[in-house]
């Protein structure tokens, strides 16, 4: 049996979309997202065919992202006290039933079908261990600027590569054993993204994700930071365990250079020689990076992981 965890922290406003997506007959059309129609999905009764073990877990929550949840039938809901990512996705593993095993954030929507397309690329006999979906971003209705950053940062080798930014990560059960040891990181889908070859690891296009950019630019600067911060944290933790194997003794001699999803200004030029009218984007998207960088160094000297600059705007609606 698939089972999805989803960590939610005071996200009433938004559970009910993704859950609808989830509980809907397969073929259903897309759901609704913030500021768009609803979903003709709403209303719906769920359908259980047994074939899903959907567990929300909220933590540390002090709205009704709990009741939301649970409203819905075949719908498991734990609340635990703390405000953790981490901790619910253990708490979540915990009370799982099976795999594959599908982690969704709760501010994403993705149905049923989908989330079955991820299960079943994990579980063949081809090596794959980790899969995540396409990524659909709606633009409509955010600020030019955010526009223009995000028509480049979709076009970056590692963005469209990598597992991380989608908001769903599926892992089959010897993937889940790789990087159960993981620690807390902000950046946890891009932990588990660079844990898996390029073998190992697969984007299946067909099965498809929304998420929710940023409408404005404060809230773009505020998602930024929080990645360079999460980035900078990331690479201490591989900083500091490149000096020992698996059981905490050193190497004895130098490891390989990390994994790394950095871009490079080799990424940069090939996205104008591609597509050159892209130059006046690519001037946001630079002035985007310094200004996240320069913030977000701030952070990166005081040690301070553990401030979640959370974006407001893509839950409203």
């Amino acid at each position: 049996m698939t089972s999805i965890v989803i960590p939610a922290h005071n996200e009433e406003r938004v559970i009910g979309r993704l859950l609808d997506a989830l509980s809907a007959s397969p073929g259903t059309p897309g759901a609704a997202i913030a500021g768009g129609p609803k979903s003709p999905w709403s209303g719906r009764s769920s359908v259980t065919d047994g074939a899903l073990d959907i567990i929300v877990v909220c933590n540390g929550c002090t709205d009704g992202t709990a009741r939301a949840a649970a409203a819905h039938p075949g719908v498991r809901v734990v609340e635990i006290p703390t405000p953790s990512k981490h901790q619910a996705l253990r708490t979540g593993d915990a009370h799982a039933a099976g795999f594959p095993r599908v982690y969704v954030d709760a501010d994403v929507v993705i149905a049923a079908a989908d989330v079955r397309m991820l299960a079943d690329a994990v579980s063949g006999a081809d090596g794959v261990l980790a899969a995540a979906p396409g990524r659909d971003l709606p633009l409509a209705g955010c600020g030019w600027p955010v526009r223009a950053y995000y028509r480049i940062w979709q076009r970056l080798p590692a963005v469209r590569e990598g597992l991380f930014g989608r908001g769903v990560i599926a892992l089959s059960e010897e993937g889940h054993a790789r990087i159960a040891g993981l620690p807390p990181l902000m950046a946890d889908d891009l932990a588990v993204s660079l844990a898996f070859a390029a073998g190992e690891r697969r984007v299946v296009e067909r099965a498809r994700v929304t998420v929710l950019p940023p409408r404005t630019w404060a809230d773009l600067i505020r998602r930024r930071i929080r990645a360079g911060t999460s980035t900078a944290q990331l690479e201490h933790h591989q900083a500091g365990s490149a000096g020992t194997d698996p059981g905490g003794a050193p190497h004895a001699q130098p490891s390989a250079a990390q994994p790394s999803a950095r871009t490079s200004t080799a990424d940069l030029r090939g996205v104008l020689r591609r597509e050159p009218w892209l130059l006046p984007h690519l001037a946001v998207f630079l002035g985007v990076a310094l200004v996240a960088r320069r913030k977000s160094s701030r952070a990166v000297r005081q040690g301070d992981f553990g401030t979640w600059l959370r974006d407001e705007s893509s839950r409203g609606g």
